[in-house]
């Protein structure tokens, strides 16, 4: 799964769509009026590219942070399902190496009969990248009704990742930020363009081409199961099938929120709307014409895949675990380590792994946290949003490795 944050959904970018007569032009200016003098530009200010290049210091000692039994056993659980995959994988945070966490990884597996918190403190000192400010949201797994198969009432397609989905071959398309081909489709004449967006799916363009892996009852409840990235769909009968993250159309991911803001339908005045999940699907289902429309200026789809393990699959390819899985910014964050957050919303204050990563969680010491599902996990979720202190845990010799003191 690719977490996608819930308030993320209050975005402040939008994409603005044109009317139906186009877009206003801005008032012409009378012959006599001089045109102001603009200032110069201001060079953007380049952002680290690492924790590295942020900065790292050290922090306190791991046996100094006030860790809850409970919290540290289910993150020494968690850690050990990462080991196989930090032992092995290349950081991009530029702390660590796969050798650095052999031994902590070793020990894990053998670790029984005493506390959790005593494990931590043993193998693993603190990091504090950047200013150590952190800011953390939350994501959960949706469960809505949902049927292999279309029977009446289940009528919105979930599809798998379709095969003219692809990456431009180089001289096609002008490279990414991030340095790779975007992704997108050849038509028929082979010229490469953008992939179907959110309407043009919505309307069936990919129906009939054997994609649909399940069919849905309701088109809103979809529409924030794609933003969390994964979930659980119920059957008549009874049965569960769990979908996991497969990609994603190419296009820009619009916070739907953000637009809400924008317009000034989020606040607590008349005719206003909290701007939480809760208070977004509200007014969808009052205003189903407008509700529509706003979904779709969110022109981002994303594809799933049926998950047959008993969780869903964060981007270490192992399972994330309800109050234990964060999703970070690799960039930042070494995806496997234990991340120590102190914030100023106690249920979310305590010890966490990163096994996760997310469209809308970027830069060093933005997290997500991971809540499970079920409608505690649903109400948790939608309105977590904390501020404080973030360290992350890394094989003890780490920092004197990098020259940190």
């Amino acid at each position: 799964m690719s977490a996608f944050v819930l308030p993320a959904l209050l975005a402040a970018c939008v994409q603005v769509v044109p009317g139906p007569k186009g877009p206003s032009r801005p008032p012409a200016r009378p012959p006599a009026q001089q045109p102001r003098p603009t200032a110069p530009a201001q060079p953007a200010v380049p952002q680290p590219a690492s924790a590295v290049a942020a900065g790292v210091k050290q922090g306190p000692s791991v046996s100094s942070l006030p860790m809850n039994a409970t919290d540290a056993a289910a993150a020494l659980a968690s850690f050990r399902e990462s080991c196989p995959r930090v032992t092995v994988r290349t950081d991009a945070s530029g702390l660590t190496r796969p050798a650095d966490w052999r031994q902590a990884c070793a020990a894990a597996a053998a670790w029984s009969g005493k506390p959790a918190a005593q494990f931590f403190a043993a193998y693993f000192e603190t990091a504090r990248v950047g200013d150590g400010k952190g800011f953390a949201t939350g994501y959960f797994e949706p469960e809505i009704a949902g049927s292999r198969l279309p029977v009446p009432g289940y009528a919105v397609p979930v599809y798998s990742m379709p095969g003219d989905l692809v990456r431009a071959k180089a001289g096609d398309a002008a490279p990414t930020s991030s340095g790779r081909m975007p992704l997108g489709r050849y038509d028929v004449s082979g010229v490469f363009v953008p992939y179907y967006d959110r309407a043009a799916i919505e309307q069936g363009v990919l129906a009939g081409k054997g994609l649909e892996i399940a069919w849905v009852a309701d088109p809103i409840e979809f529409f924030f199961l794609q933003v969390q990235g994964s979930g659980r769909l119920r059957a008549p009968d009874g049965s569960v099938m769990r979908i996991g993250y497969a990609g994603q159309n190419g296009l820009p991911y619009t916070g739907i929120g953000g637009v809400m803001r924008d317009r000034g339908l989020v606040g607590s005045a008349p005719g206003q709307y909290s701007g939480s999940m809760q208070g977004i699907i509200q007014y969808i289902h009052d205003r189903p014409a407008d509700g529509a429309a706003l979904m779709r200026e969110n022109k981002s789809w994303v594809f799933f895949k049926e998950l047959k393990g008993d969780g869903p699959l964060g981007a270490l390819n192992v399972p994330v675990r309800a109050h234990a899985s964060v999703a970070a910014d690799p960039r930042f964050v070494p995806l496997g380590a234990p991340v120590w957050l102190r914030l100023d919303r106690r249920e979310a204050t305590g010890l966490w792994v990163a096994q996760d990563t997310g469209g809308a969680i970027k830069g060093a010491n933005r997290f997500d946290t991971f809540w499970g599902s079920g409608e505690q996990a649903r109400l948790t979720a939608g309105g977590m949003s904390g501020r404080g202190e973030a360290l992350i845990l890394v094989p003890k010799g780490t920092l004197s490795r990098l020259g940190v003191r």
